[in-house]
Protein backbone atom coordinates (compact mmCIF):
# COMPACT_ATOMS: atom_id res chain seq x y z
CA UNK A 1 0.00 0.00 0.00
CA UNK A 2 1.62 3.25 -1.28
CA UNK A 3 1.79 6.07 1.21
CA UNK A 4 1.06 8.77 -1.27
CA UNK A 5 -0.48 8.02 -4.93
CA UNK A 6 -0.54 11.36 -7.03
CA UNK A 7 -2.72 10.94 -9.71
CA UNK A 8 -2.62 13.49 -12.70
CA UNK A 9 -2.67 16.32 -10.32
CA UNK A 10 -2.42 19.64 -12.25
CA UNK A 11 -2.69 23.41 -11.45
CA UNK A 12 -3.44 25.92 -14.22
CA UNK A 13 -3.80 29.43 -12.42
CA UNK A 14 -5.58 32.63 -14.41
CA UNK A 15 -3.33 35.92 -14.20
CA UNK A 16 -3.68 39.15 -15.37
CA UNK A 17 -6.29 41.92 -14.27
CA UNK A 18 -8.99 40.49 -15.94
CA UNK A 19 -7.93 36.99 -15.91
CA UNK A 20 -8.06 35.81 -18.79
CA UNK A 21 -4.72 34.65 -19.33
CA UNK A 22 -3.14 31.22 -18.02
CA UNK A 23 -0.42 30.04 -16.10
CA UNK A 24 0.50 26.18 -15.84
CA UNK A 25 2.26 25.78 -12.24
CA UNK A 26 2.23 22.11 -12.81
CA UNK A 27 1.79 19.66 -15.70
CA UNK A 28 -0.35 16.45 -15.10
CA UNK A 29 1.56 14.60 -12.09
CA UNK A 30 1.82 10.99 -11.46
CA UNK A 31 4.07 9.55 -8.45
CA UNK A 32 3.60 7.14 -5.99
CA UNK A 33 5.89 7.07 -2.70
CA UNK A 34 5.89 4.02 -1.02
CA UNK A 35 5.20 3.40 3.36
CA UNK A 36 8.40 3.98 5.54
CA UNK A 37 10.48 5.82 2.73
CA UNK A 38 12.32 9.35 3.34
CA UNK A 39 11.10 10.81 -0.31
CA UNK A 40 12.48 13.99 -1.30
CA UNK A 41 10.86 16.50 -4.12
CA UNK A 42 13.59 18.00 -5.68
CA UNK A 43 13.56 21.06 -7.94
CA UNK A 44 15.20 24.67 -8.22
CA UNK A 45 12.65 28.16 -7.06
CA UNK A 46 9.89 28.14 -8.45
CA UNK A 47 9.47 24.69 -9.81
CA UNK A 48 6.43 23.42 -8.42
CA UNK A 49 6.94 21.66 -5.20
CA UNK A 50 5.44 24.26 -2.68
CA UNK A 51 1.90 23.75 -5.70
CA UNK A 52 2.09 20.49 -5.15
CA UNK A 53 2.82 20.07 -1.33
CA UNK A 54 -0.26 22.58 -1.00
CA UNK A 55 -2.70 20.58 -2.99
CA UNK A 56 -1.58 17.29 -1.29
CA UNK A 57 -2.69 19.14 2.18
CA UNK A 58 -5.94 20.46 0.45
CA UNK A 59 -4.64 24.39 0.80
CA UNK A 60 -4.81 24.89 -2.66
CA UNK A 61 -7.30 23.15 -5.25
CA UNK A 62 -6.48 21.28 -8.11
CA UNK A 63 -7.00 21.76 -11.68
CA UNK A 64 -7.26 18.66 -12.29
CA UNK A 65 -6.50 15.22 -11.23
CA UNK A 66 -6.71 13.63 -7.68
CA UNK A 67 -4.54 11.78 -5.44
CA UNK A 68 -4.75 8.90 -2.44
CA UNK A 69 -3.09 9.12 0.98
CA UNK A 70 -2.53 6.28 3.20
CA UNK A 71 -5.43 4.09 0.75
CA UNK A 72 -7.84 6.48 1.50
CA UNK A 73 -9.05 9.72 -0.63
CA UNK A 74 -7.44 12.61 0.32
CA UNK A 75 -9.71 14.56 0.76
CA UNK A 76 -11.64 12.30 3.76
CA UNK A 77 -10.95 14.13 7.21
CA UNK A 78 -9.48 11.02 8.98
CA UNK A 79 -6.68 11.52 6.51
CA UNK A 80 -5.74 14.89 7.63
CA UNK A 81 -5.72 13.76 10.82
CA UNK A 82 -2.60 11.20 10.43
CA UNK A 83 -0.39 14.19 8.42
CA UNK A 84 1.94 16.62 9.89
CA UNK A 85 3.19 19.04 7.85
CA UNK A 86 5.77 21.85 7.90
CA UNK A 87 4.90 24.74 5.36
CA UNK A 88 8.09 26.78 3.70
CA UNK A 89 7.45 30.06 6.08
CA UNK A 90 5.79 29.04 8.95
CA UNK A 91 4.27 31.71 10.88
CA UNK A 92 3.29 31.79 13.95
CA UNK A 93 1.87 34.58 16.82
CA UNK A 94 5.33 36.55 17.75
CA UNK A 95 3.58 36.91 21.85
CA UNK A 96 2.98 32.83 22.73
CA UNK A 97 5.79 31.11 23.85
CA UNK A 98 7.21 27.61 22.38
CA UNK A 99 5.00 25.85 24.75
CA UNK A 100 1.99 27.72 24.37
CA UNK A 101 1.99 27.06 20.42
CA UNK A 102 2.77 23.32 20.61
CA UNK A 103 -0.31 22.96 22.76
CA UNK A 104 -2.30 25.21 21.00
CA UNK A 105 -1.83 23.04 17.81
CA UNK A 106 -2.21 19.85 20.30
CA UNK A 107 -5.49 21.05 20.90
CA UNK A 108 -5.92 21.63 16.99
CA UNK A 109 -4.68 18.36 16.20
CA UNK A 110 -6.77 16.31 18.71
CA UNK A 111 -3.88 15.31 21.02
CA UNK A 112 -5.78 14.48 24.42
CA UNK A 113 -5.53 16.59 27.25
CA UNK A 114 -3.87 13.88 29.55
CA UNK A 115 -1.10 12.97 27.08
CA UNK A 116 -0.49 16.86 25.77
CA UNK A 117 2.17 18.05 28.31
CA UNK A 118 3.79 14.42 27.84
CA UNK A 119 4.16 15.22 23.78
CA UNK A 120 4.90 18.53 24.55
CA UNK A 121 8.39 17.77 26.61
CA UNK A 122 9.80 14.59 23.94
CA UNK A 123 9.23 17.35 20.81
CA UNK A 124 10.65 20.20 22.70
CA UNK A 125 13.59 17.93 23.48
CA UNK A 126 13.84 15.95 19.72
CA UNK A 127 14.00 19.68 18.19
CA UNK A 128 16.10 20.69 20.72
CA UNK A 129 14.24 23.88 22.40
CA UNK A 130 13.81 22.64 25.75
CA UNK A 131 15.53 25.61 27.22
CA UNK A 132 13.51 27.65 25.29
CA UNK A 133 10.21 26.74 25.98
CA UNK A 134 9.27 29.59 27.99
CA UNK A 135 10.51 32.28 25.71
CA UNK A 136 8.35 33.92 22.75
CA UNK A 137 8.55 33.72 20.09
CA UNK A 138 9.57 36.75 19.21
CA UNK A 139 12.59 36.59 20.46
CA UNK A 140 13.62 33.64 18.12
CA UNK A 141 15.94 33.22 15.58
CA UNK A 142 14.75 32.28 12.33
CA UNK A 143 16.62 28.71 12.85
CA UNK A 144 14.61 28.54 15.78
CA UNK A 145 11.51 29.15 14.55
CA UNK A 146 12.13 26.50 11.86
CA UNK A 147 12.71 23.86 14.59
CA UNK A 148 9.31 25.05 16.79
CA UNK A 149 7.47 24.39 12.72
CA UNK A 150 8.79 20.80 12.54
CA UNK A 151 7.65 20.45 16.64
CA UNK A 152 4.50 20.96 15.65
CA UNK A 153 4.17 19.57 12.40
CA UNK A 154 5.54 15.99 14.64
CA UNK A 155 3.48 16.78 17.97
CA UNK A 156 0.35 14.70 17.34
CA UNK A 157 2.41 11.02 16.01
CA UNK A 158 1.66 11.35 12.08
CA UNK A 159 2.16 8.61 10.14
CA UNK A 160 3.03 10.68 7.48
CA UNK A 161 5.22 14.09 7.53
CA UNK A 162 5.47 16.47 4.80
CA UNK A 163 7.96 19.18 4.73
CA UNK A 164 9.02 22.37 2.67
CA UNK A 165 12.33 23.13 2.49
CA UNK A 166 12.66 22.00 6.21
CA UNK A 167 16.56 22.83 6.00
CA UNK A 168 15.32 26.36 5.89
CA UNK A 169 17.11 29.07 8.37
CA UNK A 170 19.22 26.38 9.66
CA UNK A 171 22.70 26.40 10.44
CA UNK A 172 25.38 23.31 9.70
CA UNK A 173 24.74 21.70 13.32
CA UNK A 174 20.82 22.31 12.56
CA UNK A 175 20.83 20.74 9.65
CA UNK A 176 22.32 17.57 10.92
CA UNK A 177 20.01 17.06 13.81
CA UNK A 178 17.15 17.47 10.91
CA UNK A 179 18.33 15.13 9.16
CA UNK A 180 18.60 12.88 12.19
CA UNK A 181 15.44 13.53 12.93
CA UNK A 182 14.17 12.14 9.42
CA UNK A 183 16.09 9.39 9.99
CA UNK A 184 14.19 8.28 13.37
CA UNK A 185 10.90 9.35 11.95
CA UNK A 186 11.77 6.70 9.24
CA UNK A 187 13.00 3.78 11.78
CA UNK A 188 9.52 4.64 13.60
CA UNK A 189 8.00 3.06 10.41
CA UNK A 190 6.89 6.94 9.12
CA UNK A 191 6.67 8.13 5.80
CA UNK A 192 8.90 11.58 5.14
CA UNK A 193 8.06 13.76 2.00
CA UNK A 194 10.40 16.05 1.73
CA UNK A 195 10.64 19.38 -0.99
CA UNK A 196 14.19 20.69 -0.84
CA UNK A 197 17.00 22.36 -3.43
CA UNK A 198 19.93 21.51 -1.29
CA UNK A 199 21.13 18.21 -3.16
CA UNK A 200 23.46 17.16 -0.51
CA UNK A 201 20.79 16.82 1.91
CA UNK A 202 18.34 14.60 -0.55
CA UNK A 203 21.17 12.24 -1.08
CA UNK A 204 22.56 11.67 1.92
CA UNK A 205 18.60 11.21 3.80
CA UNK A 206 16.71 9.94 0.68
CA UNK A 207 15.71 6.24 -0.23
CA UNK A 208 14.00 7.26 -3.38
CA UNK A 209 13.79 11.75 -5.34
CA UNK A 210 11.86 12.88 -7.81
CA UNK A 211 12.85 16.09 -9.86
CA UNK A 212 10.74 18.76 -10.90
CA UNK A 213 11.55 21.49 -13.24
CA UNK A 214 9.08 24.56 -14.82
CA UNK A 215 5.95 22.17 -13.09
CA UNK A 216 7.05 19.21 -14.99
CA UNK A 217 8.52 15.67 -13.66
CA UNK A 218 11.64 15.09 -14.90
CA UNK A 219 13.28 12.02 -12.99
CA UNK A 220 12.36 9.39 -10.32
CA UNK A 221 13.83 6.64 -9.18
CA UNK A 222 16.00 5.46 -6.12
CA UNK A 223 19.04 7.56 -5.16
CA UNK A 224 21.57 4.30 -5.11
CA UNK A 225 20.60 4.05 -8.65
CA UNK A 226 20.67 7.48 -10.08
CA UNK A 227 24.29 7.91 -8.52
CA UNK A 228 25.50 4.32 -10.16
CA UNK A 229 28.88 4.07 -11.61
CA UNK A 230 29.53 6.51 -14.71
CA UNK A 231 29.76 4.33 -17.92
CA UNK A 232 31.88 1.62 -16.52
CA UNK A 233 34.82 3.54 -15.63
CA UNK A 234 37.05 3.33 -12.18
CA UNK A 235 39.36 5.45 -10.56
CA UNK A 236 43.00 4.39 -10.44
CA UNK A 237 45.20 5.91 -7.92
CA UNK A 238 48.82 5.06 -7.32
CA UNK A 239 51.50 6.44 -5.36
CA UNK A 240 54.32 8.77 -7.03
CA UNK A 241 54.22 11.59 -9.92
CA UNK A 242 55.08 9.36 -12.45
CA UNK A 243 52.72 8.65 -15.33
CA UNK A 244 53.58 5.27 -17.19
CA UNK A 245 53.56 5.37 -20.97
CA UNK A 246 51.48 2.08 -20.89
CA UNK A 247 48.93 3.62 -18.77
CA UNK A 248 48.20 6.20 -21.27
CA UNK A 249 47.91 3.80 -24.15
CA UNK A 250 45.08 2.28 -22.12
CA UNK A 251 43.39 5.56 -22.81
CA UNK A 252 43.79 6.84 -19.02
CA UNK A 253 42.74 10.30 -17.87
CA UNK A 254 45.49 11.30 -15.44
CA UNK A 255 45.90 13.94 -12.77
CA UNK A 256 48.74 14.46 -10.41
CA UNK A 257 47.76 16.01 -7.38
CA UNK A 258 50.31 16.30 -4.67
CA UNK A 259 52.50 12.93 -4.55
CA UNK A 260 49.69 10.88 -5.61
CA UNK A 261 47.85 10.29 -9.70
CA UNK A 262 44.46 9.80 -10.05
CA UNK A 263 43.48 7.92 -13.49
CA UNK A 264 40.35 7.34 -15.18
CA UNK A 265 40.14 4.39 -17.34
CA UNK A 266 37.25 2.12 -18.60
CA UNK A 267 36.46 -0.81 -15.88
CA UNK A 268 37.75 -3.02 -18.54
CA UNK A 269 40.97 -1.82 -18.26
CA UNK A 270 41.59 -2.30 -14.50
CA UNK A 271 43.43 -5.76 -15.06
CA UNK A 272 46.20 -4.16 -17.69
CA UNK A 273 46.57 -1.12 -15.32
CA UNK A 274 47.37 -3.18 -12.05
CA UNK A 275 50.21 -4.49 -14.35
CA UNK A 276 51.47 -1.23 -15.60
CA UNK A 277 51.65 -0.20 -12.73
CA UNK A 278 53.28 -3.12 -11.11
CA UNK A 279 56.02 -3.30 -14.12
CA UNK A 280 57.00 0.38 -12.70
CA UNK A 281 57.47 -0.46 -9.20
CA UNK A 282 54.78 2.16 -8.41
CA UNK A 283 52.43 1.78 -5.08
CA UNK A 284 48.99 0.78 -6.05
CA UNK A 285 46.48 2.96 -3.64
CA UNK A 286 43.18 2.28 -4.41
CA UNK A 287 40.87 1.28 -7.19
CA UNK A 288 37.20 2.27 -6.90
CA UNK A 289 34.12 2.78 -8.99
CA UNK A 290 33.83 6.23 -10.32
CA UNK A 291 30.03 7.25 -9.52
CA UNK A 292 27.79 10.32 -10.64
CA UNK A 293 26.51 12.27 -7.90
CA UNK A 294 22.96 13.73 -7.31
CA UNK A 295 23.73 17.32 -8.58
CA UNK A 296 25.51 16.20 -11.42
CA UNK A 297 21.86 14.27 -12.41
CA UNK A 298 19.63 16.78 -11.34
CA UNK A 299 21.69 19.37 -13.35
CA UNK A 300 21.56 16.46 -16.74
CA UNK A 301 17.66 16.42 -16.14
CA UNK A 302 17.58 20.70 -15.98
CA UNK A 303 19.89 20.94 -18.92
CA UNK A 304 17.82 18.13 -20.84
CA UNK A 305 14.72 20.01 -20.03
CA UNK A 306 15.79 23.44 -21.70
CA UNK A 307 17.12 22.00 -25.00
CA UNK A 308 13.99 19.75 -25.01
CA UNK A 309 11.86 23.14 -24.53
CA UNK A 310 14.37 25.34 -27.05
CA UNK A 311 13.62 22.54 -29.81
CA UNK A 312 10.34 22.62 -29.15
CA UNK A 313 9.36 26.94 -29.80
Amino acid sequence: MPAIEILGLEKIYKVGFWRKQTRRALHPLHLTVENGEIFGFLGPNGAGKTTTLKMLMGLVFPTAGTARILDRDWTEPEVKAQIGFLPEQPYFYDYLTAHELLDYYGQLSGVPAKDRKRRIDEVLARVGLTDVRGVQLRKFSKGMLQRAGIAQAILHDPKLVFFDEPMSGLDPLGRREVRDLMEQLKHEGKTVFFSTHILSDAEALCDRVAIIHKGELRGVGAVADLTSSVQGKVEVVWQGTQVPASMKALGAECHITGDTVRAVIADTQQDAAIDALRRERLRLIAITPLRTSLEAYFVEKLQHSQTTAGTTV
